[in-house]
């Protein structure tokens, strides 16, 4: 190798970044290119999959901004007063919510189970357990708007309010970052309305084993004692092996918990089996405290888990289910 470094330094004919080339390639104790290119072909092939896992869920990203350019093209093309108009903005959220349960049926082979349990008309909070990504929840919504004919009013994270572009999605979806008095007025004047109690931290921090991270969280269910309304518990089967996060990185935790900003990498958009479940609405009653009702939903949450999920759960067997029927529910 000495020798040959030193022909390539001396050599007339070798330009500089030639001899650049063969020196790389000597360090790496390869004696021609196609030796490169076999090693780059087998970095491809190690690497590939790695990176494709975390390029999917971007795919979703982008389906949320493309619902956002639709809106965009949907106001001007009807020439709106108001920007906003509830009346107005029904055609958009059905085209938009018929996009997504087409996205919803063919990656997903989505379902609902337990759906009559949703009012036909009238208020319910419904408390969610969130995954990594919540598009089981975009399903539920576009669903519950085609097949009920309702939107669900949603209660989400601040930070979602202050990524760009996302404003005309939020408002046309009626989603709000609360406080307590907003979220009783629309269950008080009739409307659906969904909140994750676990919310970010859930879907950073939970992991395969489907742990509810709610904390001493109890301000839903005051919400549901001061606008007089049942609680309806949901789940959906496999949502963590749809996407993961790597929040098991204590680093990532620190970050959250000081920043109170999700910067937690989140990998999957694998084409699993997802089913959601309904629970019994968990009726109101003047004698329960908000305590109570906390843990009785907690409660009624993970008994939705412990009957429909495998645990801990498994990405190559939730792909399996998008062939056969048969899944966890005895």
């Amino acid at each position: 190798m000495p020798a040959r470094n030193e022909s390539c330094a001396t050599g007339p004919s070798l330009t500089y970044l030639t001899c650049l080339m063969q020196m790389f390639l000597d360090w790496l104790e390869m004696d021609n290119m196609e030796d490169y290119l076999n090693y780059l072909d087998y970095l491809l092939w190690v690497f590939t999959p790695l990176i494709i896992v975390f390029i999917l869920p971007f795919f979703i990203v982008i389906f949320l901004y493309l619902s956002i350019l639709f809106l965009h093209v949907y106001k001007r093309k009807n020439e709106l007063k108001e920007a906003y108009s509830n009346s107005i903005w029904d055609g958009a959220r059905k085209t938009l919510a018929t996009l997504w349960d087409g996205h919803a049926t063919i990656w997903h082979g989505y379902e609902i189970h337990g759906l009559d349990k949703i009012p036909e008309d009238g208020p319910a909070l419904i408390v969610y357990y969130h995954g990594a990504l919540p598009v089981d929840y975009y399903y539920f919504v576009a669903r519950v708007i085609l097949l009920k004919g309702r939107t669900c009013h949603t209660v989400a994270d601040h930070f979602l309010f202050k990524v760009p572009g996302f404003k005309p999605l939020l408002e046309v979806f009626s989603v709000i970052h609360g406080p307590k008095e907003e979220c009783v007025k629309a269950l008080k004047n009739g409307h659906l309305l969904a909140i994750s109690p676990g919310g970010v931290r859930e879907a950073l921090f939970s992991d395969e084993t489907y742990v509810i991270m709610w904390g001493n969280r109890t301000g839903f269910a005051q919400v549901a004692i001061d606008a007089k309304v049942p609680i309806i518990p949901m789940f959906t089967q496999n949502i963590r092996e749809g996407f993961r996060s790597i929040g098991c990185l204590r680093i990532f935790r620190w970050m959250y918990e000081k920043f109170k900003f999700p910067l937690v990498p989140v990998y999957g958009g694998f084409p699993v089996k997802f089913r959601t479940y309904l629970g019994d609405p968990i009726q109101y009653d003047t004698n329960v405290t908000a305590s109570e009702l906390a843990e009785k939903t907690k409660y009624a949450l993970q008994s939705l888990i412990d009957k429909h999920q495998r645990i801990p759960g498994n990405i190559f067997r939730a792909l399996l289910e998008r062939f056969h029927t048969t899944h966890k529910e005895d």
